[in-house]
């Protein structure tokens, strides 16, 4: 019956009013899903499919598309963000630092144990021995964060999942614990839990994990808990005797004391002493500080294409956090600078952005919106190629989930994704696609539920959208 008069309004009302060119993705909102989506081409500006593509949805980490265009715009694609050790001390003739050591933590989103270990060698290389004062991780930049989500404001006592992690310019390894599980002995032999990046774990271990007979499955349980005496992993289950190890990220109570862990450890594994442990700080290195060691980051372009094809929340957020420039940035002022970006693109309309990532569910924009960044994007010559290097192709994209489809969709799109699940589904999707006669085109789909229509399948979307969008691409 829902069909039919669907068939009738076709009659009644332009093509467009129902999905014109969406044909199959506009059944979804039959089940009460609200839409908005459109494709056209970039040579004249031809619409090809188009859905409410002015109504206001959340983009989930589509989002992370205006963070990649803002961070280009702003700092251009060979940009470096600088960590440092400094001091202001003296080191005198035993090799003594005579005062604190100062981690200057410089807003590196990839920042991670490696590059940590490389400073501390630079340390012992110029004859430090013993720092007569305090480890200081100096996160002054921003950090600790303000959680603005129900998943990083939980994530505060426990976390079960990777990336719902504290935001600091000074973490490290995206602020995760990592740890990996090895299977030892014989079945029912208790497994063996080591670190990633250190001699032994840093972070608290409570595991029950045994060694499982051989082809027997392995089923592993994580969560990061955090009380008054640090944070501890909790693992439980089972590991099969002859599977490799396995392993596994939690998310850390707080970026910055994970780091200060991490390298005061290392620092003694060099061989160097440290009199006073190390302490927390929001204020910058003093004035007179010069440079022990430090780590250039990647560039830009090589840090937005993991953030993008990975969908690195905290990476994401962290390089949005950048864009503030003052001290103390928190993520509203994160947000404002990415809603200043979008509002110089011309025709792109008001725009909500909370934050870099989109993990935060009020972030509002339209299907003709992401469009107008796309097309701003694809006509910035120097920019373009380190932009659409950050989406995914679906015939070899990281993401299986986005293999699907027809020849033409599977090898002629680039795209991004975006998920959340609470409070409501979101499954979005934008990027480029070129036609059969070499033309460009940007499409941009947001499907929003509600507590009505509380889950939805990915395949609900991209098997209707690369149905559609290979008829426009083999049509033109």
């Amino acid at each position: 019956m829902i069909r039919r008069l669907v068939v009738c309004l076709s009659l009644v009302f332009p093509l467009t009013a129902i999905g014109a060119g969406f044909s199959h993705l506009a059944q979804l909102d039959e089940e009460g899903f609200k839409i908005g989506a459109q494709a056209r081409l970039l040579d004249n500006g031809a619409t090809l499919g188009e859905i409410n593509a002015d109504q206001s949805l959340s983009p989930a980490s589509v989002t992370k598309a205006y963070l990649a265009a803002a961070a280009l715009e702003r700092w251009g694609p060979q940009h470096h963000f600088t960590t440092r050790l400094v001091t202001a001390a003296d080191v005198n003739d035993q090799g003594h630092l005579e005062g604190d050591l100062v981690l200057e933590g410089g807003g590196d989103p990839a920042l991670a144990s490696e590059h940590l270990w490389r400073m501390v060698q630079s340390l012992h290389h110029r004859g430090i021995r013993h720092i007569d004062g305090r480890l200081v991780i100096s996160q002054w930049r921003f950090g600790p964060v303000a959680c603005v989500t129900e998943d990083r404001c939980d994530a505060r006592s426990r976390s079960g999942n990777s990336y719902s992690a504290q935001l600091s310019s000074a973490g490290i390894n995206h602020g995760n614990w990592c740890v990996q599980v090895l299977p030892v002995g014989s079945t029912g032999d208790r497994a063996r839990i080591v670190s990633c990046d250190n001699r032994a774990p840093l972070v608290g271990i409570e595991s029950e994990v045994s060694t499982g007979a051989k082809d027997s499955a392995t089923e592993l349980y994580a969560e990061r808990v955090t009380n008054g005496d640090g944070d501890r992993l909790v693992l439980r289950g089972n590991i099969a005797a002859d599977d490799s190890a396995r392993t596994v990220y939690r998310s850390s109570a707080d970026a910055a004391d994970q780091t200060a862990q991490t390298l005061l450890t290392l620092i003694e594994q060099t061989g160097i002493t440290v009199e006073e442990g190390y302490a927390l700080s929001q204020t910058p290195p003093p004035e007179s500080s010069r440079t022990l060691a430090s780590h250039d980051s990647s560039a830009l372009q090589e840090l937005l294409l993991r953030t993008m094809n990975y969908s690195n929340n905290y990476m994401a957020d962290v390089l949005a956090l950048n864009l503030v420039g003052s001290a103390q940035a928190d993520l509203s002022q994160a947000g404002e600078s990415l809603e200043s970006f979008v509002a110089q693109l011309d025709g792109h309309g008001p725009a909500t952005l909370h934050s870099g990532s989109g993990l935060t569910p009020e972030n509002r924009t339209t299907a003709a919106g992401v469009n107008v960044l796309l097309e701003h994007m694809y006509r910035q010559a120097s920019l373009f190629p380190s932009f659409v290097a950050g989406l995914q192709s679906p015939v070899n994209g990281v993401m299986r989930m986005i293999r699907k489809g027809s020849d033409s969709f599977q090898n002629n799109v680039m795209l991004k994704t975006g998920t959340l699940n609470q409070p409501f589904a979101v499954r979005s999707v934008a990027g480029y696609f070129r036609t059969q006669q070499g033309r460009w085109g940007v499409f941009s789909v947001m499907v929003n539920g509600s507590s009505n229509t509380p889950y939805l399948n990915w395949t609900k979307v991209l098997d209707p959208l690369a149905k559609d969008l290979t008829a426009m691409i083999e049509s033109h």
